[in-house]
């Protein structure tokens, strides 16, 4: 099968999936003027820059500025893993296990002032990416953050999320490490809200039930300062990586993945 056919074989897969949730989203979306679009496009698009020129500016929530460092202060890096297969996002999913289970607040409530509305969000919608290792062994992060009652879809790529009792902000469809970020306003996310969402512990030595020193890359260099303030800005590439042996960054294509 050719590239572009494969590619328009995973859009069709996904859209299969997600086509009920589909329908009820273009039911709730909202007319959205020009200058809002614009205006939610300039400051992810800040943001961004602002983080990958060596510092992280605060958004409306308030992340504090955060310093990256080279990869070489980290010493020599074990080689990344070969990528896992494609699943339905059309993104690697890694082989490993999941790093901890989904739970969900009681009732649904939010989470760090994050609610969990009865459809999507549109009017912020960005995505990050986030990988794991603990001591070198890719870990994934699961499908079902964030969306409470989360009903599997079966993909010829695997396993989508595609519908639930509710949507929080952040949350993800798939185990490949993809989080979505759909708020109905434009607001800096961190990665400490969305692991709050996932119900699990996040610090400078702990990451759910990994123990540890915990070193943050972040778009190919050292995150400096508490894995908890990582902004979640658009196509970020996010590395969590608890103990040692360090690995080296990977990073994935999202050209083709339509996100």
């Amino acid at each position: 099968m050719s590239g572009k056919s494969s590619r328009e074989s995973r859009k069709a897969a996904i859209e299969a999936a997600r086509k009920a949730e589909a329908r009820r989203r273009r039911r709730t979306r909202l007319a959205i003027g020009g200058g809002a679009v614009v205006a939610a496009a300039a400051i992810a698009v800040g943001v961004t820059l602002g983080v990958s020129g060596g510092t992280a500016s605060g958004g409306t929530s308030g992340t504090p500025a955060q310093k990256l460092a080279s990869l070489s202060t980290l010493g020599t890096l074990q080689a990344a893993p070969a990528a896992g297969p494609l699943g339905p996002e059309a993104v690697p999913v890694p082989a490993g296990t999941a790093l901890a289970g989904t739970t969900v607040a009681a009732g649904a409530q939010p989470v760090d002032g994050i609610s969990c509305s009865a459809g999507e969000q549109t009017l912020f919608h960005i995505h990050a990416h986030l990988t794991i290792f603990v001591n070198g062994v890719a870990r994934q992060v699961p499908a079902a953050i964030g969306i409470p009652g989360g009903v599997a879809q079966n993909t010829a790529s695997g396993t989508f999320i595609g519908s639930g009792t509710c949507f929080y902000w952040l949350h993800t469809h798939a185990a490949d490490g993809i989080v979505h970020i759909e708020s109905p306003a434009v607001r800096t996310f961190t990665l400490g809200e969305f692991v709050d969402e996932w119900g699990q512990p996040l610090g400078p030595s702990v990451a759910g039930p990994a123990h540890g020193h915990v070193t943050v890359l972040y778009n190919g260099k050292v995150f400096e300062g508490n894995p908890r303030d990582v902004p979640l800005t658009a196509h970020a590439q996010i590395q969590l990586e608890v103990g040692t042996p360090l690995v080296a960054p990977e990073s994935i294509s999202w050209a083709g993945t339509g996100l």
